[in-house]
């Protein structure tokens, strides 16, 4: 493997195979990756060039059109390549989906390595799966785990990442709450008790640097969590703060939770709420202690308040517009 060493216990791979690198976390992870290694170069598969025209300048990024759930197309993309980050995840969809998205892809990947010859794996999960969870309440944490055990049975070099819900100034997460906020009288809000551990993008992306380049992190379980512990009430009331528009917070029943899913799913686009999104809110989206956290590879989190009200308090004249894009949003 051709590596650039840049201090002791440190390489950096030259080429690395990014799946899901026209996401959120996959755009700041290029746009970092290409400032600190511009040498190195990041492999970034689209569907369509245009879902990569946000890295597309980046020097280092080279943009393939391919389908990544290709099993043809997938064995090609690695040739040459030195380790593979998989940030490919939905957390909408049907049954079979989920398998598709969180299950197959995994084994392909696992298989496509295995012909390519790449050994090293690092694989975005999410907070509250495991290596055995065939026993939690949503197709999401179920076939997030399954895809973890996939890995770790592979026999590659695999460091997984265990997310929290993730922030930044182009989330999904707080960004909405303060749209629905500024159009809204008042938010009714299933599950509002549910626990948060929200954790910055770049805090990930500093995670996500640091297993590629300290191989020592091969085998280990990391727990992207943020310093704070915070209910869904409290994340709303807080963007709604920051965005000078906060709102009332209606707690409502989780039977009526479900029938605003229902009803959320109508709607055109990805859908705000899903059934299955109130199952996993079930399961504490907090640090369990079954793994590694941040502060154990030298990395402090940032605090929300540190972060959040520098993005959302410019967010409050276009939230109306802002909205209506996520509804319609079929990418």
């Amino acid at each position: 493997m051709q590596e650039v060493k840049v201090s002791i216990g440190q390489m950096v791979p030259k080429r690395v195979v990014v799946l899901g690198g026209t996401g959120f976390v996959g755009r700041a992870f290029c746009e970092r990756w290409s400032r600190v290694y511009p040498h190195s170069t990041l492999v970034v598969p689209a569907r369509r060039r245009h879902h990569g025209r946000d890295i597309q300048h980046l020097p280092s990024v080279e943009l393939v059109e391919c389908r990544t759930m290709d099993p043809i197309a997938l064995p090609r993309l690695l040739v040459g390549a030195h380790a593979v980050v998989n940030l490919v995840a939905i957390l909408h969809g049907s049954a079979a989906e989920f398998k598709r998205v969180h299950i197959d892809l995994p084994s392909q990947l696992a298989t496509a390595c295995r012909v390519a010859g790449v050994r090293r794996v690092i694989h975005i999960s999410a907070l509250g799966a495991s290596t055995n969870g065939s026993h939690l309440p949503s197709e999401y944490l179920r076939t997030k785990s399954a895809g973890e055990e996939v890995l770790c049975r592979s026999g590659l070099d695999v460091t997984i990442l265990r997310p929290s819900v993730i922030f930044g100034a182009q989330d999904r997460f707080l960004n909405v709450f303060a749209a629905l906020q500024s159009i809204a009288p008042l938010i009714p809000l299933a599950c509002s008790g549910a626990q948060f551990q929200p954790v910055w993008v770049e805090d990930v992306v500093s995670a996500l640097i640091h297993a590629l380049t300290h191989p020592q992190t091969r085998g280990q379980v990391l727990e992207c969590v943020g310093p704070e512990v915070f209910s869904l009430a409290e994340l709303v009331r807080l963007t709604g703060r920051y965005a000078e528009c906060e709102r009332l917070v209606l707690p409502i029943p989780k039977v009526l939770g479900y029938l605003q899913a229902s009803m959320m799913q109508l709607w055109p686009g990805q859908p705000l709420l899903s059934h299955d999104n109130i199952r996993s809110m079930s399961v504490p989206n907090i640090a369990t202690g079954q793994g590694l956290t941040l502060p154990d590879w030298g990395i402090e989190p940032a605090r929300i308040s540190a972060v959040a009200p520098q993005y959302l308090s410019k967010r409050r004249l276009c939230a109306q517009h802002d909205l209506r894009c996520h509804l319609v949003d079929r990418n």
